[in-house]
């Protein structure tokens, strides 16, 4: 990975010039049989569209906040990433309320419908299928996302030092995540490209989003996201493990 990154958009970027072609987020969901895998050049391409959704259709500007109230999801790494492009903040399970935009699965709809500002649903259907009645007050990302552009450029250049992450209560800038998510690969055993890691924690502590997303993108590694784990009994864990040629598990 290049030394001189300093924002988790930097990191993707030189994940995608050093090895577009090769898995970056493998993920599944145990109670509903869904497997998706997105390359590195796949995954970027929704962070770029996204981005672009929330610079030019949200008008959101660096320093604002972003609600996610998603679970640990490929679509939620992707809207983590988008925001670290444009420079805004991704608030983890934060307050609507005090969200300049919210993002919400379909579980948290109504608490999101506390937000003033633009609110986007994701359905979290296999291969990011729409909402089949798109939910009253909300803007369907399924529907906004594929015609965005495939390329992004900020209006204004993101700022390593400002804050760009809250997770649990505590904020992070650009620069923290990336610091951290470095020094603590090691102790989670990532090591580099070869890492694979399987992670089943929750999006909503920076364990979860270390192991599900910044840890692996930190290193060069991959990440075989698990949602609904716990459903999974031993054997077909073990299955898993040796059939996506897991390194590390983190559950």
């Amino acid at each position: 990975m290049n030394a001189t990154d300093r924002t988790p958009a930097d990191l993707l970027g030189s994940t995608l010039a050093a090895d577009p072609g090769r898995p970056l987020v493998t993920f599944y969901d145990d109670a509903t049989g869904e497997r998706v895998e997105l390359s590195v050049a796949t995954f970027a391409n929704w962070v770029a569209k996204t981005a672009n959704l929330l610079q030019d259709e949200l008008a959101v500007e660096p320093g604002d906040r972003v609600a996610l109230l998603l679970p640990a999801h490929w679509q939620t790494a992707v809207w983590l990433l988008a925001c670290a492009s444009v420079g805004v903040v991704a608030d983890m399970s934060g307050d609507p309320a005090a969200a300049d935009v919210v993002v919400s699965g379909p579980d948290a709809l109504e608490t999101a419908r506390a937000c003033s500002g633009a609110r986007i649903a994701l359905a979290l259907r296999p291969l990011g299928g729409r909402f089949p009645q798109p939910p009253e007050g909300f803007a369907d990302y399924a529907v906004e996302v594929p015609g965005q552009g495939d390329r992004f450029a900020p209006y204004v250049p993101v700022d390593p030092e400002a804050p760009a992450l809250i997770v649990a209560g505590r904020e992070f800038s650009g620069a923290e995540v990336v610091q951290r998510a470095r020094a603590e690969a090691t102790e989670l055993g990532l090591t580099g490209p070869a890492s694979r890691i399987l992670s089943g924690l929750s999006y909503d502590t920076w364990e979860g989003l270390h192991a599900g997303l910044y840890g692996p993108l930190a290193t060069g590694g991959s990440v075989v996201l698990c949602r609904n784990l716990d459903r999974l009994g031993d054997d077909a864990l073990d299955q898993r493990v040796e059939s996506e040629r897991v390194t590390v598990i983190a559950r």
